[in-house]
């Protein structure tokens, strides 16, 4: 019977209904007009969405049954793991880092502008540096991995990554100024967002919503941030304003004539947990032990995924610049 109750437990967590629930339950509807109040009815949005669009997909004949199995073992562990130690990394740093900021804001509408920019800079710093530097790129490939895209996608991470990103978006923040308080609320809408930019087509199949795409990041512009296709590697690594991507020429438009491709460019068993989850991790430690030298070990670690000591880089940058060539000679 515990151990039912607990699987039932986890049900309502994970659909984000309890707060929802206790509200209804209690009658005091006017506790809906609350931060946590909105919260409760937001919550649901996402593991609700990722239901739907996993019967539609039974119904369309796209289950894309791999992509959930491992994306839900990764959930499970990641929920007993990875989520305490980023609440803690964020904690501290505010506690440490606050009294240090230049500037203080307030709970205004133009300081909540100011908030959101400064935090889809950091977030692009986080993203970026998971993209161009190895030993990050160990942490965030699990959410790279699927080779289709669904919202169940949004839960796939190494268990370590919510604490590196919420190491520097929180740092970053919190020495910007931003309260504590008004960081919540961004963290709340940008992971919401962040979750429904991960749409997948059983449920919207043209990503670009309209004239939407042109103002902010769309999942047409996620989707492309996912393919390993030489023209769409290493693009849009913002998550709601893609402002820092245009600045930084990082920017990407998905092509109509150019069918995405998701996955990572490593040979892997996307079905496999273990390949999944550790596989980018056991490649890094192959090459660090084989690679000549201290300067060289140490250089696979920071240098971006597809560095080598022999000189023969296989980057994300190269292959993107060499199909630009190619493509502009055609």
């Amino acid at each position: 019977m515990d151990v039912f109750n607990t699987f039932i437990e986890e049900i309502v967590n994970f659909l984000g209904i309890s707060q929802a629930w206790d509200i209804l339950q209690s009658g005091n509807y006017e506790a809906l007009r609350t931060y946590e109040g909105i919260t409760a009815l937001i919550f649901p949005i996402i593991p609700l969405l990722i239901l739907l669009e996993f019967i539609l997909g039974l119904i369309y004949k796209k289950p894309q049954t791999k992509v959930y199995k491992i994306t839900f073992l990764t959930y499970v562990l990641n929920r007993f793991i990875g989520r305490f130690i980023a609440i803690a990394v964020t904690t501290f740093l505010i506690g440490v880092l606050e009294p240090y900021a230049p500037i203080q804001t307030s709970l205004k509408w133009y300081w909540f502008l100011y908030g959101y920019v400064v935090w889809e800079f950091a977030h692009f710093l986080y993203h970026y540096w998971g993209h161009k530097v190895r030993l990050f790129w160990c942490l965030h490939s699990t959410h790279h991995a699927p080779e289709d895209m669904n919202l169940s996608v949004t839960h796939a991470h190494f268990f370590l990554e919510a604490p590196y990103a919420d190491a520097i978006r929180t740092t970053v923040c919190i020495l910007a100024g931003i309260k504590p308080e008004m960081l919540f609320i961004i963290m709340f809408i940008d992971g919401t967002y962040g979750a429904f930019i991960h749409v997948g087509e059983n449920l919207i199949k043209d990503g670009r919503l309209g004239f939407l795409n042109k103002i902010i990041l769309t999942p047409s512009h996620h989707r492309v941030h996912h393919a390993k296709n030489p023209l769409y590697m290493d693009t849009n690594f913002c998550n709601l304003l893609n402002i820092w991507d245009k600045v930084f020429g990082t920017f990407q438009n998905e092509e109509k004539n150019l069918k995405i491709e998701y996955g990572i460019t490593r040979k892997m068993n996307s079905g496999n947990f273990i390949d999944v989850y550790f596989g980018e991790i056991f490649a890094l430690c192959k090459d660090v032990y084989h690679a000549p030298g201290i300067k060289n070990k140490l250089a696979y670690i920071v240098m971006p995924p597809g560095w080598s000591h022999t000189g023969e880089h296989k980057t994300a940058k190269i292959v993107r610049q060499e199909f630009l060539k190619e493509r502009s000679m055609d």
